[in-house]
């Protein structure tokens, strides 16, 4: 009797934690999706963007001003080794090139590799960071990746 008792409180736990677990993560998702609705607002893209798989990257890359087609190094993560470290440099001149296009610096740009969504909050949220234009004129320049 005690083991059933002890089984049924056991399970209790796990689904009050789970329950907990996906509440937060919802609206951690509803509020990335606010906060990247106002980040392309302030850029002049449609806010809808930001619910758009795929196409809200695109968008992303427009307003750092790269190619759409430039979504394809995001393929990279596939290659083994080599291809994974290409990515994650890729990702980190991402990064800094959104925070310069919005007159933010590197160490921002930092920021928004590694904390995206409180540094993603901070563009949206913040009425004294403005869009800028974009960090690159529509090439990747291996003078100047970060």
């Amino acid at each position: 009797m005690s083991d059933s008792l002890a089984t049924t409180s056991a399970a209790s736990a796990l689904l009050g934690f789970l329950g907990t677990f996906i509440i937060i993560w919802i609206a951690l998702i509803v509020f990335l999706i606010i906060a990247n609705w106002k980040v392309f607002k302030k850029a002049g893209k449609p806010g809808w963007a930001a619910i758009i798989p795929v196409y809200n990257v695109i968008v992303l890359l427009e307003i750092i001003g790269y190619k759409w087609y430039y979504i394809f190094l995001f393929c990279l993560g596939f290659i083994p080794i080599i291809g994974q470290i290409a990515l994650v440099l890729f990702v980190i001149s991402y990064s800094i090139k959104l925070a310069k296009s919005f007159g933010q610096g590197v160490g921002f740009g930092i920021g928004l590799w590694l904390v995206n969504p409180i540094f993603i909050a901070i563009i949206a949220f913040n009425k004294n960071i403005n869009y800028v234009g974009p960090a690159v004129n529509g090439d990747i320049d291996f003078n100047d990746l970060f």
